[in-house]
């Protein structure tokens, strides 16, 4: 009586690509999340002021990370740099003296916010948790369109990350990326998005226009339900994907062991 098997070329090539489908959905969840990154609430126009979020997540299973520092560019300096209290870190603000001096509001600056150190007074960051440091920036520069923040992050077992890698056109993402604040277009009141409330003037305005016709108010709805719509689809495409991947190493999986039993 024939017993049939399966080939070793099949076991292997289906091992290898339960493998590759097992790692895709580890780097599915981890790129994302992994680097240091910073992100503006609400917008951060040129010539404006704006507020920021530090995001830091900590990377490592085995040690918390107990220090930040982010630095600042003094090609394109920024006069003002106020970090927000943050529950169990003290945070440090180094200023350095600028080679052409700053004009804003009709004063010369002549030294700048070069760095902004946070230290942890507890256990800082643990193993799987992130933590947002919030800044508040101006006048920000109206000759670039973004400003690259280099940071260093230390861990309690004394290991240093350095995201200062620079992001290159066409080049494929560096592996510690510096973080970096994309600078929308200048604003007519050069104050950033969320720095300041609308003025009473546009208010009082946008509320005639509205209660003339309605129009205004169907807009922004409409205009908000097509920006929810969007970031939910495209939140469900990556579950979608991330489960069609794990389907996809359970068929292999399952294939392998049906295999075996029949050549048993």
């Amino acid at each position: 009586m024939s017993v049939s098997r399966i080939p070793a070329r099949v076991s292997t090539r289906a091992t290898l690509a339960g493998g590759i489908a097992l790692s895709s959905v580890v780097l599915l969840s981890g790129t994302a999340f992994a680097h240091v990154s910073v992100q503006p609430q609400g917008e951060a126009a040129k010539g404006g002021y704006a507020t920021v979020n530090i995001k830091v997540p900590n990377e490592r299973d085995n040690a918390s990370t107990v220090k930040l520092e982010v630095n600042f560019p003094l090609d394109h300096p920024l006069a003002s740099v106020m970090p927000q209290p943050v529950p169990g870190w003290k945070a440090e603000v180094t200023k350095s003296k600028l080679d052409k001096p700053l004009e804003l509001h009709g004063k010369k600056i002549n030294e700048a916010v070069s760095k902004v150190t946070w230290t942890a007074d507890g256990s800082g960051i643990a193993p799987g948790f992130f933590q947002t440091f919030p800044l508040s920036l101006g006048q920000l520069p109206e000759d670039v369109d973004q400003l690259v923040l280099k940071s260093i992050q230390t861990y309690s077992n004394k290991e240093v990350v350095r995201w200062i890698e620079e992001q290159k056109e066409g080049a494929e993402e560096p592996q510690n990326p510096a973080p970096v604040l994309k600078l929308s277009a200048a604003s007519d009141d050069h104050h950033g998005g969320g720095a300041t409330a609308p003025s009473a003037t546009a208010t009082a305005s946008a509320g005639e226009k509205a209660g003339h016709d309605g129009k205004a108010g169907d807009h922004e709805e409409k205009t908000a339900a097509a920006s929810s719509s969007s970031s939910s689809s495209d939140t469900t495409a990556r579950i979608l994907g991330v489960i069609g991947i794990l389907v996809g190493v359970a068929g292999v999986a399952f294939g392998v062991l049906a295999g075996r039993r029949r050549s048993a």
